[in-house]
Order: structure tokens, then C-alpha cells, then sequence
């Protein structure tokens, strides 16, 4: 089913440009609502059959805008886009590693955009502009290029996940996208990665020794998009940090991907600053600097050596990574049609707005709707 979806007015001219720019300029309209059971594939399919399969990178990424609501705040953009991760990752979570990071590393950024919530006009929006004039005390220049960068990962990737996904020959059409772009070359690598190991899982002859090397390949595929996404995207955007902003986002740099109880949170948590200066101290001696996470090459570092590994142990427990992810859900459904504030300090509930469009599958209410289907399982 679909909630206010797209209606993109078709104009009778030729070309794949004319066609995408009439997507562009009318997303209004049909978006699946937030479910990522087989069922939401469909949906999804059934929309971009609706409003006519987009020829160009253009196209591809107003469609995924299309998919976060028309106007929306610093926050609740970054609560949109978090869920949007987490919507698709449901799609294929055997295949789609990278979106499931990005799910929670999005839903971190929402913390880092608190100083954003003094400028709200009386409609509980955030004004940007009052925001950029404030004191250098505040640091909101570097607080936007926060907002900035989770910004510009969504739409630099996330349109290539919905492209592979929404019909039978996802790899044909991410090649003939991608193809002809330098700039895409590593992500075409990954996704070629991705499917080559999501053929021997959904198989039903591959011995256990092939299951685990496909398993590795669409590992290494997702990596590849890791690191387009730190070279391509984030480095640019933390090269603009103050240097008292990074070394707030270096200590601020850590995660237990919102696993709750001190045991398992213990068994998943990872700190930039706690692993570099314990099983990364030979190399912070070597390198005879204070490690930064706006450094490249520290921060790479910190995500081969221990984020990755953590959250591949995570993903490979399906209830609690599932779990997980429905909180990263319920936060943005909570937030939708709510006036802008700092996350979590409010603990009244409300009910699910419009935009979203909440339907449980079961009595267990709207947790239900956030069904995985693991492919090749």
C-alpha cells in the first residue's frame, strides 16, 4: 500500500532527461510506507512502475528524495533518512551491509545536530540561516556540515541500492547507470561484488565453504561502498572542521549499534578513541600524532579494524540486529509529526502522523511492520 505517493505528471517528450526532470519536479505523492517485508519490495517495485522507471543518476536520486517527506527539518530529515536505511536494508539484509551501518550512523548524527534545536521558528522548524549567524562558541558552522554530510551520503549511494533492487536485473541496471562514471567506479566494484555472492546464497547447491566465501565477497563489495563513501563523501566534509569540533567528533566517535544491557552492549560497543589508543597504540606512536577521526587514515583504520568486524558479528543475530533497527524506526515515526527538539528527552507518546502511515501486521502493534526476509536462508 502506499502513503501520499508520487505522481509524476508524464510529459510526451523523448529522452530519458525530459522524463527525469518530470520526476524531479513532482514528488509529491506515492511513497511506500515503511515496511521491509517481501511485501515492501513489492510496493516498492509497484512504484517505480507507477511513475516510470528514471534513466538517469538524476532520476534515480529524486526518486529516493521522494521517498523522505516534502518539508522536513534538520531532525526529522535525519530521523527520515536513518529509517530509510533501516527500511532498506530489510529488503536484502543478506546483501545490503552497507545501509545497515549507515542506519545507525545516521541515527547517531541526530545527537550531533542538538545545537541546531535553539534556532526552531514557531512551527518547531530549525532555522539554518539564524543558526549559521550565531557565536563561534557554538560551533554551528561545523554542526551543519554535520547535517551536510549525512545529507549528501543518502543521496550519493542510497538511490544505488534502490535502483538494484527494484526490478528482476538489478546489476544490469546499476551497470548501465554507473558504467560510463569514473567517479562511481568503486561502487559499481562493490555492487558487482554483492552480486556475484548474492547468486551463490539464493542457490540451493552451494556447499558450506561457498556460502562463507560468497558471504566474504558481499562483505568486501559493502566495504568498497564504506570506503567511496569515507574518501568521496566524508573526508571533503571533515577537511571543514574546526579543530576543537573534531576533537568533539573524535570523543563523540562510538557506538553499540543500540543494543541495550550492559552485557551485550559491553560485547558490541566500539570507541575511536578507546581502540586507538589501545589496540591501535603502536600505530599512534608511529604516526607521533594525536589520532583524529577526521583523519582519513585514522579513521579507516578504526572502521577495518573494528566497527566492521563488530557489526558483522551483530548482523549475523538476526533478532537482536532486527530489534535494533525497529528503535531507529520507532524514533522516526515518533518524531514525524512532532515540533523539533533534543532526541529523547521526551517520553510521552503520540500517535503515528499521516506521513508514515504505522500498519501492524499483528496485534503486537507497529514493531510488526519491520519484517526481514534473509535471502538465500
Amino acid at each position: 500500500m502506499f502513503v501520499k505517493t508520487f505522481e509524476a505528471s508524464r510529459i510526451n517528450a523523448p529522452g530519458p532527461a525530459t522524463r527525469d526532470a518530470t520526476i524531479v519536479g513532482s514528488i509529491h505523492e506515492e511513497r511506500p510506507m515503511v515496511d521491509s517485508s517481501a511485501s515492501g519490495a513489492s510496493e516498492l517495485r509497484e512504484l517505480v512502475s507507477r511513475v516510470g522507471e528514471p534513466e538517469t543518476i538524476t532520476g534515480w536520486k529524486a526518486l529516493a528524495d521522494g521517498l523522505l517527506v516534502n518539508r522536513a527539518c534538520a531532525f526529522h530529515r535525519n530521523m527520515e533518512i536513518s529509517a530509510r536505511y533501516a527500511w532498506m536494508y530489510g529488503l536484502l539484509p543478506a546483501c545490503f551491509k552497507w545501509v545497515g551501518l549507515a542506519a545507525f550512523a545516521s541515527h547517531h548524527v541526530r545527537l550531533a545536530l542538538v545545537p541546531l534545536w535553539l534556532d526552531t521558528d514557531r512551527s518547531g522548524y530549525v532555522n539554518i540561516p539564524r543558526s549559521l549567524g550565531r557565536q563561534r562558541l557554538l560551533l554551528m558552522e561545523d554542526v551543519n556540515t554535520i547535517r551536510e554530510t549525512n545529507n549528501a551520503i543518502f543521496n550519493d549511494i542510497f538511490w544505488v541500492h534502490l535502483a538494484y533492487v527494484s526490478g528482476d536485473d538489478g546489476i544490469g541496471r546499476v551497470r548501465a547507470l554507473l558504467q560510463a562514471d569514473s567517479y562511481y567506479g568503486s561502487v559499481i566494484a562493490g555492487f558487482e561484488a554483492i552480486e556475484q555472492g548474492r547468486r551463490v546464497l539464493e542457490g540451493r547447491s552451494a556447499s558450506t565453504l561457498d556460502r562463507q566465501a560468497a558471504e566474504d565477497l558481499i562483505w568486501a563489495g559493502n566495504v568498497q561502498l564504506l570506503e567511496h563513501e569515507q574518501r568521496a563523501l566524508v573526508q571533503p566534509h571533515f577537511d571543514r572542521l574546526s579543530c576543537a569540533f573534531a576533537r568533539l567528533v573524535s570523543l563523540g566517535s562510538a557506538t553499540s549499534f543500540e543494543v541495550r544491557g550492559a552485557r551485550q552492549e559491553a560485547g558490541y560497543f566500539t570507541s575511536f578513541y578507546l581502540d586507538s589508543l589501545t589496540r591501535g597504540l603502536p600505530r599512534v606512536l608511529q604516526s607521533r600524532g594525536w589520532p583524529r577521526i577526521t583523519r582519513f587514515d585514522d579513521r579507516w583504520w578504526w572502521i577495518l579494524a573494528s566497527v566492521v568486524p563488530r557489526f558483522r558479528r551483530f548482523g549475523a543475530d538476526q533478532k537482536l540486529i532486527d530489534t535494533s533497527l525497529h528503535r531507529i524506526l520507532d524514533a522516526a515515526r515518533d518524531h514525524a509529526a512532532t515540533p523539533c527538539r533534543i532526541p529523547h528527552l521526551s517520553t510521552e507518546s503520540e500517535s503515528p502522523p499521516n506521513a508514515w502511515q504505522w500498519r501492524p501486521k499483528s496485534s503486537a502493534g507497529p514493531r510488526a511492520n519491520l519484517t526481514y526476509r534473509r535471502h538465500g536462508h
